[in-house]
């Protein structure tokens, strides 16, 4: 008696398998209620590429969509980057040859009174490069996993070397501006704001006149980051500002409101002098570089200490972040309490400091119908109303 024995070849392994694949897609299909024509199709044409431009051209690109301050401080790095590599194309660099340029411009950089190792250089150097990076991976130039500037780490940030200045300090470079050169009082005008509200230097000179609340005494200030926040200002500050703009100005509330005698707006250059000019009459600040940012170290030091963190970061203009963590949504200052904090710290009465809204609603009166609130009909003449 002869055994027959069955054979299976591997052609009918395969098949039985893809037919049994098939059906359990087809019932997965059946079972979400999708047909096969709502299917993505995998044959449709590739995207067509696109040219990946060269430096030279795209920074242009990118420095004409920045905003101004962002185009000011990468300026510098991005003639570097197109003066050594203005003819590569942007997928060409590598990781280390990035590090080595950061490396070259660090060993290179002017060394200066404040001069610190030009850790400082290589960092925007490197910073510039994310910028144009970033954009490219948006325009779909490149893939983000091939971004050679986000696998490039920037050198540790030393500690800033500015601190809050001591009231005899501060009280010696008031003097100073306020007695020398040939427009004191501008110079006043430039430092009080810095004073009263720890407002960056581009902040204080974005103020227009619009941005004026004369009856409540604030002042709308942009800040870093197109940030804008009302903040309050003395009301000898609100006069001061109002009087320099009626004397100085064309009358057009729009312009900058800090000027020269002639009409002629306040640069940052007028910064710099101001700070030269202060530092022949008192060494200190020279040797030290003391600049008009350690003025908002000494306003936002002497909030914290007197008032309260909270109070603090609203004059500082930070947007909320992680490091604040989440209460920090919930407890921001309101605008009363920097009026009163501001009213302690220049010793001047503020029009909206003692406007608390919390006590205000607290206070107030509760509505008559709340005393005395209306009576309900009893069921039983609620059903003869509704059977009316």
């Amino acid at each position: 008696m002869t055994r027959s024995t069955a054979v299976t070849t591997p052609n009918a392994e395969g098949a039985s398998q893809t037919e049994g694949n098939v059906a359990l897609v087809a019932a997965l299909m059946a079972q979400l209620n999708i047909t096969a024509d709502q299917l993505p199709r995998t044959d449709a044409p590739p995207r067509p590429s696109r040219t990946v431009p060269t430096f030279d051209e795209y920074i242009l690109q990118v420095a004409a969509g920045v905003v101004a301050g962002t185009r000011r401080v990468y300026d510098t790095y991005w003639r570097r980057i197109r003066e050594r590599w203005g003819h590569r194309r942007l997928d060409e660099p590598t990781p280390l040859e990035i590090t080595q340029f950061a490396q070259e411009v660090r060993d290179g950089a002017v060394v200066r009174r404040n001069h610190r190792g030009g850790a400082g250089a290589a960092e925007h150097l490197i910073a510039a490069f994310r910028c144009i990076y970033r954009y490219a991976v948006a325009d779909r130039l490149i893939e983000a996993g091939n971004n050679p500037a986000a696998r490039v780490d920037k050198p540790h940030r030393q500690p800033s070397l500015r601190h809050a200045l001591p009231d005899p300090a501060l009280a010696a470079i008031v003097k100073v501006a306020g007695e020398t050169r040939n427009d004191p009082n501008l110079d006043l005008l430039i430092l009080r704001p810095h004073i009263e509200t720890a407002c960056r230097r581009g902040g204080a000179l974005a103020i227009r006149r619009h941005d004026l609340d004369t009856d409540q005494c604030l002042v709308l200030l942009r800040d870093k980051g197109q940030t804008q926040r009302w903040q309050p200002i003395s009301p000898t500050l609100t006069a001061a500002l109002v009087a320099h703009h009626n004397e100085r100005s064309d009358g057009s509330p729009d312009e900058q409101l800090l000027r020269y005698r002639s009409g002629r707006a306040v640069g940052r250059r007028r910064y710099d002098h101001l700070w030269q000019r202060i530092g022949t009459y008192l060494p200190w600040v020279a040797v030290q570089q003391i600049s008009v940012h350690w003025i908002r170290h000494t306003t936002l030091t002497w909030i914290e200490r007197h008032f309260s963190y909270a109070i603090a970061r609203a004059f500082a203009g930070h947007a909320g972040g992680s490091e604040a963590g989440t209460t920090a949504t919930y407890v921001k200052a309101t605008l009363q309490e920097l009026a009163r904090a501001l009213a302690t710290m220049t010793g001047e009465p503020h029009p909206i400091a003692d406007m608390d809204p919390m006590a205000t609603m607290l206070r107030a009166e509760a509505p008559t119908w709340l005393n005395d609130p209306p009576r309900l009909p009893d069921k039983a003449s609620a059903e003869v109303s509704e059977d009316a």
